[in-house]
Formats: C-alpha cells, structure tokens, sequence
C-alpha cells in the first residue's frame, strides 16, 4: 500500500506541477497551454518511474549492471517523431495539435509501463491524462482570472486606401456589444501586421483575445460593419 501510494504522489505532484506552469502560459496566450503542459509532466513522471522500477525488477547480482530501458528509451524518442507530425503551424501562425502529440508520447509511455508490469501506475496515470485533459481545465476556466476564458481569434482584413488605420483598431476594441445591446466583454488586440496590397488597398493582419461566449459570425459582422472595410478572414483556436 505503502508503494502505491508513492506512485499515486509522485503522479499527482506531477499533475499539479505542469498544471501550474499551463496556466501561465496560458495567461500569456502561449501555444504551450494547459492540458499539454499536464499531460506531459504526468507521462515524463511515469517514464521515469518505469526506468527505476525495472532495474529493480529485471535486474540481478549477476547482471546487476544491465539496462533494461535502452530499448523503451527508443521507443520513447521514436514516438515522439510521430506526435511532431500532427503538430501544424498554419499560415497565420497558430500552432496546433501539441495536446495530440503529447498524448501520443503519452500512449507510448503507457505501454512501456505495461509491459515492464507496472498495472498500477498505467491506471493512475490514465485517470490523471483524463482529468488533465477533459476536468481540470474547465474547472480553471470556471474559478480562475478572465483570462483564461478568452480565446484568440487571427483576423486578416482588407481595407481601402485611407488614412485611418487608428481609427479601425478603437473601433475594434470598442464594439463590446452584440446586435441586442448587451455587453459582451472586452475585445483586446494583441498583435497586429500591416502591408501593401499591389493594387493599393491594405491588408491588416490581427490577433485578438475575445471572451469565449462571443461567436465568431459576430466578430466576422462586427468587422464588416467597420467604414473602409473590403474583405474579413476570421480563424480562430
């Protein structure tokens, strides 16, 4: 009882550790956010508990300097080839399929576990990834700062030629209400890309962070309402 508990401790501190680090990236909108963070402590937590318990385990006076972790350490790194592949960066920068790569490390992890016959910890941390994934972060969202309830949305705008370009970003940051008069909450910009277009109008690249009750066809109206506005493409995370 006594080694279960251990596992079910480290495990856990685990979760929380990477819990407290997704939540400062996402505060700072960072691709890194939290369930990736989580999941991946938990799975590095439980790799390194399968590399300690198999020497004990397979390990003998006669062969007391064997390995028994050179070929899963393989495995680790080979999977993790595969979880780069469902990582896309698209052409307006936002990366994603990083929580999908880190489960899919995170399945490797639990195989490797096992086999070496670690039934336990493969359950404790198959419970801990669910949580991480699906409990927890809704539970944050719920009690944590407003932050962590805005979305970014990547807006690319086409304008006319003018010279109010200031005039768009305030109106933007203004329309904090829907079409019924309600408040809707703050619309913030966080980034923003400005170029000639060859046949002399503008195009704006933005990010912005936005409540998450706000629906995108809002945005995508709200833009197209602003005075010099040609075309709107919305894409959002």
């Amino acid at each position: 009882m006594f080694f279960d508990f251990v596992i079910v401790g480290k495990l856990s501190l685990a979760l929380f550790l990477g819990m407290l680090i997704g939540i400062d990236r996402q505060l700072k909108h960072k691709p890194l956010g939290l369930k990736t963070c989580m999941v991946i402590s938990v799975a590095s937590c439980l790799v390194t508990i399968v590399s300690i318990e198999a020497f004990h385990i397979f390990a003998t006076p006669t062969f007391s300097a064997m390995d028994p972790m050179r070929l899963t350490a393989q495995i680790v790194s080979g999977v993790g080839f595969l979880g780069a592949g469902v990582i896309l960066r698209r052409s307006n920068d936002v990366i994603s399929g990083l929580t999908s790569a880190a489960m899919i490390w995170s399945a490797s992890g639990l195989g490797i576990a096992v086999g070496v016959g670690l039934y336990f910890a493969s359950l404790v941390a198959v419970m801990l990834f669910i949580i991480a994934v699906n409990i927890l972060p809704a539970i944050i969202k719920l009690i944590g700062p407003s932050a962590l309830r805005e979305r970014d949305v990547f807006a690319k705008i086409v304008m006319e030629p003018n010279y109010k370009m200031t005039d768009l970003l305030q109106a933007i940051e203004m329309k904090e209400h829907d079409f019924y008069g309600r408040q809707k909450g703050n619309i913030k910009i966080r980034n923003i890309k400005i170029r000639d277009l060859d046949n002399g109008n503008q195009q704006i690249k933005i990010t912005i962070s936005a409540p998450e009750h706000i629906y995108t066809t809002d945005l995508y109206y709200m833009f197209k309402k602003i005075d010099h506005v040609l075309t709107v493409d919305l894409d959002h995370v």
